[in-house]
């Protein structure tokens, strides 16, 4: 057995390569170790905060890290409880939020408050999907529309294709079918159940891909041609949808506005028109609300889903009006890719996360879903609110500085 101090001297002379260390020692828990002191050795720091942890790093190796040192830890707050009538989710649940913002966690649970006090919010799943677009090369534009209408004949051949790489997904459209040039995205759109399904609609499209080069002229450029989108935040996510789509809506009395929000209807009317629509407009921005991305950044790293996933999740349109005197608010959120099953999921602290909402494991992601999209809606009524009455600043100074 390799010793661990020649293993260090190795990787500081460039004889080993930190990816070679796993093999060279064989041992999970030793390899990471002797990562972490080559790091500390080379940048004169002590790392003794990141050795600290209660997970499995074998089991996160196999399909979460690469070369591992140790872990990161993100101080965890609970908001709760929110009251949610959804198709899955009914009931009180209790979220976890990982974040670093002070007040942020505060602010939600004022507004999971104002929820509980108006009776619940309703929430719904209004699309589901997961998308692949690769981009194609053609000879011609005349040739580009040739593959464009072959693609349409054909959609059975690449959706048996596609579907024969997995047991949960589904090719439901290849739309829209984008053509610049002479190249061609076509859209492939999948249902993908609890999974989030991004490697499962790569490895289906890629099959699927086979099929059309053998029949047609196309010659594929990348599998991924950014019309996905994936990652990025994107009009064609706002308008046709990607990950799940959800919609929470609540009508709060006039009397819980002005008691618990300390505004009223109509000037969190005022603030949402002219901040999350006219400045969002002036501003260029995708994005018409104030703060999803606060309460979907703080599920997210809470509960084990993709990070990258929080700008899609950012997308969204608030809702205000007055109905009757009374506040009908609602937010919509076109683009949040969500998972129960696989993937960050199985990181223990995460599992855990998710199962104190209950959750984790096959059939919970549209219960999952439904409850993200009460949590957003609380966070942004909270926020909207605090502006309305102006007491944002105030609130930061108070929790935000210690």
């Amino acid at each position: 057995m390799v010793e661990e101090k020649e293993i260090i001297e190795k990787l500081l002379n460039g004889e080993l390569k930190i990816r070679q260390i796993d093999d060279l020692v064989g041992d999970t828990e030793k390899s990471v170790d002797i990562r972490r002191k080559f790091i500390e050795t080379v940048s004169n720091t002590k790392l003794e905060h990141l050795s600290n942890y209660s997970l499995s790093m074998e089991e996160a190796i196999k399909r979460n890290i690469e070369n591992p040192i140790g872990t990161i830890q993100i101080p965890l707050g609970i908001a709760g409880p929110l009251e949610v009538h959804g198709e899955y989710a009914d009931g009180d649940y209790y979220v976890p939020l990982a974040t670093t913002e002070g007040a942020l966690v505060a602010s939600i649970n004022r507004g999971f408050s104002v929820i509980k006090a108006a009776g619940g919010t309703s929430a719904r799943i209004i699309e589901d999907k997961m998308t692949r677009a690769p981009v194609i090369k053609t000879e011609s534009v005349s040739e580009a529309i040739k593959i464009k209408e072959w693609i349409k004949v054909h959609f059975n051949d690449l959706k048996e294709a596609a579907e024969s790489t997995t047991r949960h997904g589904k090719l439901i459209k290849i739309d829209p079918i984008i053509i610049v040039g002479k190249y061609v995205y076509p859209r492939f759109v999948y249902t993908t159940g609890d999974s989030m399904g991004m490697n499962m609609v790569t490895i289906a499209t890629d099959t699927a891909l086979k099929i059309l080069v053998e029949k047609t002229s196309a010659h594929v450029i990348a599998l991924s041609g950014n019309v996905c989108v994936d990652k990025k935040a994107a009009a064609i996510n706002l308008i046709e949808g990607r990950g799940k789509s959800i919609v929470a809506e609540i009508s709060i009395p006039r009397e819980i506005v002005e008691k618990k929000l300390k505004t009223t209807p109509e000037a969190i009317v005022e603030v949402n028109v002219s901040k999350n629509f006219i400045g969002s407009a002036i501003a260029g921005s995708m994005s018409f609300n104030a703060q999803y991305a606060n309460m979907i950044g703080a599920i997210f790293l809470a509960t084990g889903q993709d990070e990258a996933h929080i700008v899609e999740g950012s997308l969204g349109i608030t809702f205000a009006e007055v109905v009757n005197g009374d506040l009908y608010f609602a937010v919509t959120l076109p683009d949040v890719p969500l998972a129960t099953f696989g993937g960050g999921t199985k990181i223990e602290t995460a599992r855990e996360c998710l199962e104190i909402m209950g959750v984790y494991g096959a059939g919970k992601v549209g219960k999952f879903a439904e409850i993200v999209a009460g949590t957003v809606l609380a966070g942004e009524l909270s926020l909207i609110g605090a502006l309305a009455a102006g007491h944002l600043a105030r609130a930061h100074k108070d929790l935000g500085r210690g």
